[in-house]
């Protein structure tokens, strides 16, 4: 049985905007993304990674080849919050 993801945004509502985010970020890396859907990227990503991921129960992959696919998504969004984070302490006026 597949198991439901828990993960709860620490900001109420921040959860259209995180998913806006990602489409943006996972574009811009030449993934194509339906605006309305961006949690599918995950399929193409894992195609492109050589992962069999499919809806619905994947219980026959690894931990290691799914992390592959998280880890695609989750890392080139936390990069470019980082490279953005950077871009305001760059424009911020020091005291």
């Amino acid at each position: 049985m597949a198991r439901r993801s828990r993960r709860r945004l620490v900001v109420p509502g921040a959860e259209q905007g995180l998913s806006a985010f990602k489409a943006e970020v996972m574009r811009r890396e030449g993934y194509t993304v339906d605006p309305s859907r961006p949690d599918d990227v995950k399929y193409e990503v894992a195609r492109s990674l050589g992962v069999p991921l499919k809806p619905g129960d994947n219980g026959e992959l690894t931990t290691e080849s799914v992390g592959h696919v998280g880890g695609r998504i989750g890392g080139t969004m936390v990069r470019e919050m980082i490279r953005l984070a950077q871009e305001q302490l760059v424009k911020q006026p020091r005291p």
